[in-house]
């Protein structure tokens, strides 16, 4: 881990609250391997967070996204897109971007073939659109499986099927696999 970035994707109250429509049942477990990861990486943990495109700079499917999902559709200062309290402290880099993923915001911090260890929410969105596109420019990927938390169990597991679908680029541990390795 002495060469590796932590990548926290979205830990937001957007995705922590229970009762938005986003929010992922499996926030908690995951926002405490996060909690227990973060002190490893200092000095190389990126935070990100994903906001609402500018209404005039949406296009294509992303005028359609918006129109889906109103209650999202908030100036990237509301608080709903806050990182929440519990891991709001935690000594990182903040990057934001109007995607889901954010290989393209990471990039020119980690450089070329960095070596991520990536945890966040959602599995099944905004974490797998970020890996798959790191793996392919040539990141090498760990994904701590009980870091991440999906919009429902089933889409964490599928996600995570997904992207086991990519080694060596891409590995699956969970948070006791990894620090027994390291």
């Amino acid at each position: 881990m002495d060469n590796s970035w932590l990548v926290i994707i979205d830990p937001q109250r957007i995705f922590a609250d229970p009762a938005s429509d986003w929010g992922s049942p499996m926030w908690a477990g995951a926002a405490a391997v996060i909690g227990r990861l973060a002190p490893r990486f200092a000095g190389r943990t990126i935070v990100t967070r994903w906001v609402p495109p500018e209404p005039g700079h949406r296009v294509g499917s992303w005028v359609a996204y918006m129109d889906a999902w109103p209650f999202a559709d908030r100036p990237a200062t509301d608080p709903y897109f806050d990182v929440v309290a519990e891991l709001a402290d935690i000594p990182a880099r903040r990057v934001d971007a109007p995607t889901f993923g954010k290989w393209d915001v990471l990039a020119p911090i980690v450089g070329e073939g960095a070596d991520l260890v990536v945890v966040g929410v959602s599995t099944d969105c905004c974490v797998v659109s970020t890996v798959l596109p790191a793996a392919d420019a040539g990141a090498t990927i760990t994904v701590v499986t009980d870091g991440c938390a999906g919009s429902t169990p089933e889409n964490h597991a599928s996600a995570l099927a997904v992207m086991g679908l990519y080694p060596p680029q891409v590995r699956l541990l969970d948070v006791e696999q990894l620090l027994h390795e390291k």
